[in-house]
C-alpha cells in the first residue's frame, strides 16, 4: 500500500483537493481519496506540485515512430502524405527498434492509453508487451475507388486478424480520412463492426483546405496527388457540403466517432455532428497540426458547443516527441484562454471514455487504476514551458 500526497490531487472526476492523498494497492488501484489530517505524516509519499490521472493519447501512428525529422515541417498536409508514402518502407529491425522506444517514450511521460493507427503488423509485438493499454484502429482506404473496396478491406482485414490482444486492449476496422475512402468501403467496414456499440471509430478529419476544395467544389489539390500514384478521380462527385457531412452519412451514429485533427472544423460542422449522433468525440493533435500545416483549430468552437475533447500526439513523423502535457503545453501557449482544468479533462477522462477505457482510466477515482501522475506545477496551474511530468504509478 502507497499513500501518496501533493499540493493539490486532480482526480477530474470531482473538484480539486488541496493536500490531499491517494492510497493505491500494490497494483496501482485507488482504494481512497483524502486528506492529510485523516493519515499519519510519517506513513505519506510527500511530492510537491499537482497529482493528475495518467494520460489518454487518442491518437498516434506508431508505425511511423521510425521517421522522425523526415518530413519537412510546414509544406502542408499533401506533400507530407506524399513524403510518408514514398519514404516509409524501412529495414524491419530499424522499424521495430523505433516502435519499442517510441512506446518507451509515451510511457515515460506519463501516458497510460494509446489509440493507436495501424495499417501494416509493425507494431503488434511491442504493443503485446507494452505496460500501456492500446486501442488499435486498423485503418484502410481505397482512394476513393469503390471498385476496389473488396480487395482493400481484405488486405486490411488480413492485418487485423493478426492482431492478438493482451488484457485490456482493444480493436476495431476504421477508415482512413473522407478523401481517401470510398462509400463502398465504409459500407464493408460497418459491417465488420456491426453489432456493437461498445466500439470506437477513428476517422481523420478537415486537416486541409484541399478536403474542403475537393467535397465543396470538386476540384483542388487532391485530384494532382492522386493523379501522381495513377489513381483517377473523375468518378467522384462532390457533395456541396464539408467533407464531415461525407463522413456523417457513411459513419454509424450508433458507435462512438472519433473524428482526429479538425484544423478546419466550424461550429456549424460540430454541431451538425452533434445532431446527428450523441456519441461524436475530437481528437487534436496541436504541434503535428504546427508541424505540418502551421495552423490550430480554433479551439472556441468545440468548447461553446460543449464538444467533447481529447488529445493525440499523432506520429514522430510529425511531431518532435510523444507527450500529451507537451500538446497541452502547446495549446495553453497559442490559445491561453483553454484553462488548465480543461486541458486535463481532454488529456485524461475524455480520451479514456473516447476509447471505452474509462471503467480504469482517466480519473482518479476509487477501484479504477489510472496511473498517477506529478506536474510541478504551483497553486497557479499555469503551464508553461518548464512544467514536467513525472509518472509515479
Amino acid at each position: 500500500m502507497r499513500k501518496i500526497t501533493a499540493d493539490f490531487v486532480f482526480p477530474v472526476s470531482s473538484p480539486p483537493i488541496a493536500q490531499g492523498v491517494v492510497v493505491i494497492d500494490s497494483r496501482g488501484k485507488i482504494l481512497s481519496i483524502d486528506s492529510r489530517s485523516q493519515h499519519d505524516p510519517a506513513s505519506l509519499e510527500h511530492y510537491k506540485g499537482v497529482i493528475v490521472p495518467g494520460f489518454v493519447n487518442t491518437h498516434c501512428h506508431l508505425e511511423l515512430s521510425h521517421m522522425k525529422g523526415i518530413a519537412d515541417t510546414g509544406t502542408g498536409l499533401i506533400p507530407f502524405i506524399t513524403a510518408v508514402v514514398q519514404q516509409r518502407d524501412f529495414p524491419k529491425e530499424q522499424i521495430a527498434e523505433a516502435v519499442a522506444l517510441a512506446d518507451r517514450e509515451m510511457f515515460q511521460n506519463g501516458i497510460v492509453a494509446v489509440g493507436d493507427i495501424s495499417n501494416v503488423v509493425d507494431t503488434f509485438d511491442v504493443k503485446s508487451r507494452s505496460a500501456i493499454r492500446y486501442y488499435t484502429f486498423v485503418e484502410m482506404f481505397d482512394f476513393l475507388q469503390d471498385n476496389r473496396a473488396e480487395t482493400i478491406f481484405a488486405q486490411y482485414d488480413a492485418v487485423y486478424r493478426q492482431l492478438k490482444l493482451k488484457r485490456g486492449d482493444r480493436k476495431s476496422s476504421v477508415p482512413h480520412a473522407p478523401y481517401s475512402v470510398s462509400g463502398s468501403l465504409f459500407k464493408r467496414i460497418r459491417k465488420n463492426n456491426f453489432g456493437s456499440k461498445d466500439l470506437t471509430v477513428s476517422i481523420h478529419n478537415q486537416e486541409t483546405a484541399a478536403e474542403d476544395d475537393l467535397f465543396r467544389h470538386g476540384k483542388g489539390d487532391f485530384y494532382d496527388f492522386y493523379g501522381k500514384f495513377g489513381v483517377s478521380l473523375q468518378d467522384f462527385k462532390a457533395i456541396r457540403k464539408s467533407s464531415i457531412y461525407y463522413l456523417m452519412k457513411n459513419l454509424n451514429p450508433r458507435q462512438r466517432n472519433l473524428f482526429v485533427h479538425n484544423t478546419l472544423t466550424s461550429r456549424a460542422d460540430i454541431e451538425a455532428a452533434h445532431r446527428w449522433s450523441s456519441q461524436v468525440y475530437w481528437a487534436t493533435c496541436p504541434n503535428a497540426n504546427l508541424y505540418i500545416e502551421n495552423r490550430l483549430p480554433d479551439y472556441r468552437h468545440f468548447i461553446e458547443t460543449g464538444a467533447r475533447m481529447t488529445i493525440g500526439t499523432d506520429s514522430l513523423t510529425s511531431n518532435w516527441q510523444l507527450s500529451v502535457l507537451e500538446e497541452m503545453k502547446t495549446i495553453a501557449r497559442y490559445q491561453s484562454y483553454v484553462g488548465f482544468e480543461t486541458l486535463l479533462r481532454w488529456g485524461t477522462l475524455n480520451g479514456a471514455v473516447a476509447l471505452g477505457f474509462e471503467k480504469e482510466l482517466g480519473s482518479i477515482e476509487v477501484g479504477k487504476k489510472p496511473g498517477l501522475n506529478l506536474l510541478n506545477l504551483d497553486s497557479t496551474f499555469i503551464l508553461n514551458s518548464n512544467t514536467t511530468v513525472n509518472r509515479l504509478v
